[in-house]
């Protein structure tokens, strides 16, 4: 599934103009050295222990990486709503490593983004933009990415058909300003789920009209046809993470995934619609290099996508990708300025930072992005 990075812009004027603030997020990245791993995957979408997996004793997680564990009244309300409406969130099933800590602010973090932001809604009582992540069409997918623990099947049951407006009708309630619709991979539906994005983004508008909605999508397979029909759904914001460098795709993602097919994927949506804003998102800490990085984030541009995050990988469980090294945050500080400077509208770049859930892609998940 996508995996996400960092917080949706504040502010939208239409959907040609946009304002940004920066706010910290986190996001998933995947690297490692080497060969692919075997293809042999487990029925949770693990490959078997290989020299790229299992936990490395000598790496430990530094002090800006530790989180509390989430706890408190509203975590507990908005466990609660997710419950009785049967939706699911990307930080339970993804196992994320880092789900995080319900501060003072009203935000729960988590190692791919911040799962909430108190801004309104929901008993949040902080100042700003209240923002949330929903996670659509269940909480099985059928893609075995290495660094994503959500669990997987050939044949994950079919979509609720009232997801849709359950998503809406909780989304409103919740009284946030900016929504994040994600999802699990479905490479079973005959247009990846395109086509219940593109309602569940209806149904948001109808409900409340001046609500901001991004949608972090898989690859639909590379069907352009699906890609541009839900740049015309009315989303705001159309997201499809790139994930990692070129030479890592291979070991990071499914192998139904791909470089090329991402960049096409986010080239079409710009092109679908005019105004349109694209995002994308890099996970570091697998290995890259910075002349991969450099040349991942040239080639985002050259395509001329708006939004970049990054943010650091976290490994979910022994049996997926390790982590080769925690990036610092006065290097994610450098990437912050060098996408600056190639032109990017809003570079979110933090080890907190998410990639807009970087992560993931399953049901609903309450998130910064």
């Amino acid at each position: 599934m996508q995996s996400s990075l960092a917080r949706p812009p504040p502010t939208l004027a239409g959907s040609a103009s946009v304002g940004f603030v920066a706010r910290p997020r986190q996001a998933s990245v995947v690297r490692c050295h080497g060969e692919p791993a075997a293809a042999a995957a487990s029925s949770s979408g693990w490959a078997p222990p290989t020299p790229y997996t299992g936990r490395d004793p000598e790496l430990k997680k530094p002090a800006w990486l530790r989180q509390r564990a989430a706890q408190g009244e509203k975590y507990a309300r908005l466990r609660e709503s997710l419950g009785e409406l049967k939706l699911n969130t990307v930080c339970v099933e993804a196992q994320c490593p880092n789900i995080g800590e319900v501060a003072e602010s009203g935000l729960l973090k988590c190692s791919t983004r911040f799962c909430w932001n108190g801004g309104g809604g929901a008993g949040g009582e902080g100042d700003g933009i209240a923002t949330a992540t929903i996670m659509l069409l269940g909480d099985t997918c059928t893609r075995g990415c290495r660094f994503c623990a959500v669990k997987t099947s050939n044949k994950p049951p079919l979509p609720d058909a009232l997801e849709p407006l359950k998503t809406a009708v909780a989304v409103a309630s919740w009284g946030v300003d900016y929504v994040v619709l994600t999802s699990v991979d479905r490479d079973d539906i005959p247009d990846g789920g395109s086509g219940h994005f593109a309602e569940t983004v209806r149904a948001l508008k109808e409900l409340k009209p001046g609500i901001l909605v991004e949608c972090l999508t898989s690859d639909f397979r590379g069907d352009l046809e699906a890609v541009a029909s839900l740049a015309n759904s009315g989303l705001d914001v159309y997201a499809h993470n790139i994930e990692t460098v070129r030479s890592m795709q291979k070991i990071v993602r499914d192998p139904r995934a791909g470089y090329d097919q991402s960049l096409s994927v986010l080239e079409h949506a710009k092109a679908s619609k005019e105004g349109m804003v694209t995002k994308s998102s890099i996970m570091l800490g697998l290995g890259e290099t910075d002349e991969e990085i450099k040349q991942t984030m040239a080639d985002l541009r050259a395509i001329d996508v708006d939004i970049l995050t990054l943010g650091q990988y976290l490994q979910p469980t022994e049996r997926h990708l390790r982590v080769r090294e925690h990036v610092t945050p006065e290097k994610f500080d450098f990437w912050k300025k060098y996408g600056e400077s190639l032109g990017f509208v809003y570079v979110a770049s933090g080890p907190l930072f998410d990639h807009a859930i970087m992560v993931l892609t399953t049901g609903l998940a309450i998130c910064f992005v």
